[in-house]
């Protein structure tokens, strides 16, 4: 039994890194919309760095995810 609730901890553990996604997804969107409510015609370029840095974001959770998920299937 010490092997699975080991196991069940790790994943736990493993799963953290999605608090940690949203928080930035999070801070990602409401730092753009902030700077594209102050000007405007300058969001559409920083629209490009908005994709990117969602997507690095969203990929470090997933990471996590994924390795919960190895923690309790493999």
């Amino acid at each position: 039994m010490e092997t699975e609730a080991a196991r069940y901890i790790g994943a736990g553990l493993a799963s953290i890194a999605l608090v940690g996604a949203g928080i930035g997804i999070g801070n990602i969107f409401g730092s753009y919309l902030s700077g594209a409510l102050r000007n405007p015609s300058a969001a559409q370029g920083q629209y490009t760095n908005l994709l990117l840095g969602f997507a690095l974001a969203e990929a470090t959770g997933l990471f996590g995810l994924v390795m919960a998920f190895i923690i309790l299937f493999v």
